[in-house]
């Protein structure tokens, strides 16, 4: 009878040294598939935090300076 080999085991074979480890996202880039997702949840989060600050300092020019007589919007 001959054995039956789990999926895993035979990607372990395939894969070799480099089972379990992340993959790149192109093979000449040494960068990995997470070290990306992670750049871009960081990148995304600066971006929100940009936009919010644009906006607080809209609202501090446009309304909040006028209002306590530091300048005058032409």
């Amino acid at each position: 009878m001959r054995g039956i080999i789990s999926p895993i085991d035979s990607t372990k074979t395939t894969l070799g040294d480099k089972y379990g480890q992340d993959t790149r996202i192109l093979p000449w880039v040494p960068i990995t598939k997470t070290q990306g997702e992670l750049f871009v949840q960081w990148t995304t989060r600066g971006a929100w935090i940009g936009i919010g600050v644009m906006v607080a300092a809209w609202v501090t020019i446009r309304f909040i300076g006028p209002a306590f007589g530091w300048w005058q919007v032409v």
